[in-house]
């Protein structure tokens, strides 16, 4: 079943779930767009990396869920040195602060409109 748009392709259970939330600091966002959309890149071309969903609301607070088939490939993602130069950056300009949470996802299921249930 394909996922609608905006939503990962994830294959069946078990794999990884890294959860950064953030609140964004007051900036111009131009540069953090750009370093944004950079680090999906990025990621998305590493081994293990299987989807990302993101959202962020007008209060500035935002949700990126990143889904990875195993710690090794999260951990790879996290040592690699344009990420870790990419963290400095949120830590030092662009956001207020942030949270990331790894969990091991056990079940998953859905619902799209028009597909066979």
């Amino acid at each position: 079943m394909s996922a609608p748009a905006g939503l990962a392709r994830t294959p069946e259970p078990p794999y990884y779930a890294v959860i950064f939330t953030s609140k964004r600091a007051a900036d111009d966002g131009r540069a953090y767009g750009v370093v944004a959309q950079r680090m999906v890149d990025l990621g998305s071309r590493y081994d293990g990396f299987l989807g990302i969903e993101s959202a962020r609301g007008a209060d500035g607070v935002g949700i990126t869920v990143s889904y990875w088939r195993d710690e090794a490939a999260i951990l790879a993602w996290k040592r690699d040195t344009e990420h870790e130069k990419a963290q400095r950056g949120g830590r030092d300009a662009w956001y207020e602060a942030y949270e990331v949470r790894v969990a091991r996802v056990e079940r998953a299921y859905g619902f799209a409109r028009g597909q066979p249930a």
